[in-house]
């Protein structure tokens, strides 16, 4: 059983047992996080294709772990000005194990 989800701006496929990094949600580690926003159905070989969304369908995931990505260096530069800037950056993201995909209404 497959789906394919939109959550922070961006799509996942994923099945169950699946561990997904996705933008920062806020909930606490351990709890539950379900996804209502389901572009993508297939199960035994039948693919529904949602109209944007398939209707009904929602894929429940369990939060693992809040974090912090790798450091990413943005250094800007003039030549002849005397003008450098250096900064970091680390991006938020949750850790979610998906457990469950349940399906939509057949109308």
């Amino acid at each position: 059983m497959l789906a394919v989800i939109r959550t922070g701006g961006k799509q996942y496929l994923v099945s169950p047992g699946d561990k997904i990094k996705i933008e920062k949600i806020e909930k606490k580690e351990g709890e539950e996080v379900v996804f209502s926003d389901i572009l993508l159905l297939e199960k035994n070989k039948k693919v529904e294709i949602g109209t944007p969304k398939v209707k009904g369908a929602k894929v429940i995931g369990k939060v693992l772990k809040q974090g912090k990505g790798e450091k990413v260096i943005i250094f800007k530069y003039k030549p002849k000005k005397r003008y450098k800037k250096k900064q970091g950056h680390r991006q938020p993201y949750t850790e979610v194990e998906i457990t469950k995909i349940e399906l939509g209404n057949k109308n």
